[in-house]
């Protein structure tokens, strides 16, 4: 498996406005897309820094602590973008590394899979 870097942050926020605010106002962050995502009363902002699209900055209804994944306040996963996705999961199961079902982005179309390091961090896999 070859990473070719990061592809995003996903951050799940206590209160969107106010982590808006910060990302945007505080940190230079510009937003680049955000949508309201009714069937999960969430909102999801697509954040650039001098232009890298770098953070997906997610709101959910009564999010908790983590104690599990995905949706809990904090960090949601850190994604790695890649070449060929099938290739990669062959390479992390032959490692003895379990790997979610392929999924497919409905924004972009592009395929992504999760698997976690040793500490259950959810890592995204996201092909190019």
């Amino acid at each position: 498996m070859k990473l070719k870097g990061v592809h995003h942050i996903a951050i799940i926020c206590s209160d969107y406005e106010k982590s808006k605010q910060f990302y945007t106002d505080v940190l230079g962050f510009d937003v680049i897309h955000e949508i309201y995502r009714e069937e999960r009363q969430s909102y999801k902002c697509d954040l650039s820094l001098n232009g890298e699209y770098l953070i997906e900055l997610f709101s959910f209804p009564d999010p908790k602590p983590r104690s599990t994944r995905p949706e809990a306040t904090g960090l949601r996963h850190i994604a790695f973008s890649i070449e060929n996705i099938e290739e990669a999961i062959t390479d992390l199961e032959k490692r003895g590394i379990n790997v979610e079902p392929i999924r497919t982005d409905e924004c972009t179309g592009k395929k992504f899979a999760f698997f976690n390091d040793p500490d259950n961090l959810p890592i995204e896999l996201y092909e190019l």
